[in-house]
């Protein structure tokens, strides 16, 4: 029956036409089945009348509705219709799986360009926020700088912070004032409190005090090979001529046989690399406890509990001793190790040796040495265990303690006096910038400390009380 009604329809358009008809079937946008003729026109090449366009389209859609009806009755007289043209059009369930799982994954990734591009405005809006306060930021800070009143300078509102009758002079700001500036700028409000409160790096003071503050690391120079890793660096604060203050000393301590004493003419030398003598010592020295003062190298000798003196100007070993009950070769070393059990220090006062013992139980003790004869003057025995801290330096008599050698955020954490004989807990900020600190010492005649730091020899400003 659906055969002869497609002839019928067929002849017609041939009469119609006058050309071949070509009937199309395709699912439309609705998934419905559909069924479509193309029939050339023998005498038009173009189609003159727009609206005639729209005329067959209609005449199309009501043929297709009557092939669809006819399909209907096909099927409910028996007959088996063609294939997806079930009654309203429906599609195989076959068909219509893979169609859902293709529709449901474009909606999918519809949903996910909205949530990108929902975060994306985010981000914008927050970076527009981040401009706007950089730029508020950047105003203020000019505008401090602008305001901020000189040393010994009469700027407005000064006299509000000044009592009557004093002497003109700057006088130290508010701490609110001194932290607001250091969020401003990004500056630790501790070096503000240390300039204003002791003076600023280079004043003449040379009265004793206590440690209150340490300063950023300062790089000098940096050790080319895997000898320096560790090592000690060090200036005399009281030279013998031929050397000076600037004479600059250096010792790669990596190794089992360490003999080699660079000298440099300045700390500008040794960044260079450029040694002006090599001094090769009699003996092996152990460890990076070696210091240089009046003249000699204090240092220990390998695998021994002596301290022994090096004169740097005749070439020779002029004292030797050793130091009762001491530790040596990694009995009582410091935290990070490196045979430290016996380490030399300077200060004010003069020359130490700080070690343990086992009738110590592994606490520090100091002792202070004649620095020609090296015989020990006086000793104290400290609370502080050594192996818990990782190295140690003298400033004006008291030990000071460092607590970390590889956190970046470590702090000097214990003091002892050798005044009074007693220690108290500290929490000065220090920082260790390459994260292996094995050498540290203090320099009277600079106010600084020298430090070795995993291959980068390093200094560190400091503050004193007054007292």
């Amino acid at each position: 029956m659906l055969g002869a009604w497609l002839l019928l329809w067929g002849g017609l358009a041939l009469r119609c036409r006058g050309e071949a008809a070509v009937l199309r079937r395709a699912d439309d946008s609705a998934g419905r089945c559909t069924y479509s003729f193309t029939v050339a026109s023998p005498v038009e090449a173009g189609c003159p009348d727009a609206s005639g366009v729209s005329e067959l389209r209609a005449e199309l859609a009501a043929l297709a509705a009557r092939l669809s009806r006819l399909e209907s009755r096909e099927r409910g007289a028996g007959g088996s219709g063609p294939r997806g043209g079930e009654a309203g059009g429906a599609r195989d369930p076959q068909d219509a799986a893979p169609a859902a799982r293709l529709e449901a994954a474009y909606g999918e990734l519809l949903r996910a360009k909205s949530r990108l591009e929902e975060e994306k405005g985010r981000l914008e809006r927050e970076k527009e926020e981040l401009g706007r306060r950089l730029e508020s930021s950047a105003r203020e800070i000019a505008r401090l700088r602008a305001t901020r009143c000189p040393p010994g300078g009469e700027g407005p509102g000064r006299d509000t912070l000044r009592a009557p009758g004093k002497a003109p002079r700057w006088d130290p700001q508010p701490l609110t004032y001194q932290e607001l500036q250091s969020e401003r700028t990004e500056v630790p409000a501790s070096r503000l409190l240390e300039e204003t409160a002791l003076g600023r790096p280079g004043s003449e003071d040379s009265g004793c005090g206590e440690l209150v503050w340490v300063g950023e690391p300062v790089v000098f120079g940096r050790a080319d090979s895997i000898a320096g890793k560790y090592g000690v660096w060090m200036k005399d604060p009281e030279p013998v001529s031929p050397f000076t203050r600037e004479t600059t000393w250096r010792v790669d301590t990596v190794g089992t046989e360490v003999r080699q004493l660079f000298q440099y003419e300045a700390a500008e030398q040794l960044a260079q690399g450029y040694p002006t003598k090599v001094h090769i010592l009699p003996r092996p020295l152990e460890s990076t406890g070696a210091v240089v003062y009046r003249g000699g190298l204090f240092f220990q000798p390998r695998r021994s509990r002596a301290v022994a003196r090096y004169d740097l100007r005749r070439e020779a070993i002029t004292a030797e001793k050793e130091i009762p009950g001491a530790g040596y070769h990694g009995q009582y070393p410091y935290s990070w190790g490196g045979y430290t059990d016996i380490d030399l220090a300077v200060d004010e006062t003069g020359l130490w040796v700080i070690y343990s013992t086992e009738k110590a139980r592994g606490a520090i003790v100091l002792s202070k040495l004649d620095p020609e004869t090296l015989e020990i003057r006086q000793t104290w025995e400290t609370n502080i265990r050594k192996r818990g801290v990782a190295n140690s330096f003298l400033i004006c008599g008291t030990l000071y303690t460092v607590s970390s050698y590889s956190a970046p955020n470590a702090t000097i954490n214990f003091a002892y006096n050798t005044a009074t004989g007693t220690s108290r807990p500290l929490s000065i900020p220090f920082e260790n910038r390459f994260r292996y600190l094995s050498m540290l010492d203090y320099n009277p005649a600079e106010r600084q400390l020298f430090a070795w730091d995993s291959f980068n020899m390093v200094t560190y400003p400091i503050r004193l009380s007054r007292v």
